[in-house]
């Protein structure tokens, strides 16, 4: 706790005990908390009672990440001391439902890449026995018990028996997160508007809105672009400018989402196709499928506000803060 005279308080609060911290909030405070697994919770609890909460990534404030003396206690105070200067980097916090969609894709993604490492071996097994199946081959129930009926030994049949049952339980899984994405994210603003543009279905709408949040954060459609990790490094010295690759600083599976969406709808663009094979001609494939991405709309009527947001052209104080080093 830091008071306006620059004094500050140092005490431990479980996180059992949070409802009698809360109780010792006031409206006028202002409280920073380093985001955790359980910062929602931290959040959601908090918000209501106090000016403000400033959720902050210790990775990105590097005060706290470079600091030499890395204890909860120099943490809390390095806290309070930016939170009263208004210095802090604040992350985003999605609203619940976001949150909750955010999840379910995430999970989505994971399983998704523990199925493809899973055919892959089989491939591999196939490859090494003279068998090469074409890259989606496995991705049918008929081709899966296909493999199971080839001649092999006893060991490397169990072996396939354990990877294709493997499969067809992540073939499951991942129907029923589809069924729970399409419902959850129907509610969120700008779905249904998103879903109309063609290169786009329910799980990639899904994971664009969940990674947005809400759009009226970014004041213009550079911010956008950013979030998503799609503008090049910028190395500013005096007079010199220098611009390098893409930073990836932004979600990887948001990214990887865009980009596939804005090659689909070039398929049924002819304006988006001659963009991309002009920027190809001149730059190469993988700078076009960039420019391609930021060049879209795809994310600008989507969302439902008053203004359309493109991803890009061409190119009295409280009287004390709180600071929670974990929450």
């Amino acid at each position: 706790m830091r008071l306006d005279n620059g004094r500050t308080y140092l005490t431990t609060w479980k996180l059992d005990k949070l409802a009698a911290f809360v109780k010792k909030l006031r409206p006028v405070d202002e409280v920073a908390v380093e985001i955790t697994g359980n910062t929602r919770l931290f959040y959601d609890t908090v918000a209501p009672r106090v000016a403000r909460v400033v959720v902050v990534d210790s990775k990105q404030f590097r005060v706290i990440s470079r600091s030499v003396k890395k204890t909860d206690l120099n943490d809390a105070r390095l806290l309070a001391l930016y939170l009263s200067k208004d210095l802090l980097p604040e992350v985003r916090m999605k609203n619940k439902q976001q949150a909750r969609v955010a999840s379910l894709t995430q999970t989505r993604d994971t399983l998704v890449k523990q199925r493809s490492a899973l055919k892959n071996k089989v491939n591999n097994v196939l490859s090494a026995r003279g068998l090469n199946l074409p890259k989606e081959a496995l991705s049918s129930e008929k081709r899966l018990a296909e493999v199971l009926s080839l001649p092999f030994d006893e060991l490397l049949l169990v072996e396939l028996r354990v990877i294709v049952d493997q499969i067809r339980s992540l073939n499951k899984s991942i129907g029923e997160l589809d069924k729970a994405i399409a419902e959850a994210s129907s509610e969120l603003e700008g779905h249904t508007s998103l879903t109309s543009i063609k290169g786009i279905g329910t799980t990639t709408s899904a994971i664009l809105l969940s990674v947005i949040g809400d759009v009226n954060d970014f004041p213009d459609e550079g911010r956008l672009a950013s979030h998503f990790g799609i503008v090049p490094r910028v190395s500013n010295s005096n007079q010199t400018e220098h611009s390098g690759r893409i930073h990836k600083r932004g979600s990887k599976l948001g990214r990887t989402a865009l980009v596939q969406s804005a090659l689909i709808a070039a398929n049924y663009s002819p304006y988006l196709k001659r963009f991309y094979e002009q920027v190809k001609a001149r730059r190469g494939a993988g700078k076009a499928i960039i420019a391609l991405a930021r060049g879209t709309t795809l994310l600008g009527e989507s969302c439902s506000t008053p203004r359309p947001i493109p991803l890009s052209r061409g190119t009295s104080p409280p009287s004390r803060t709180v600071p929670i080093s974990s929450a």
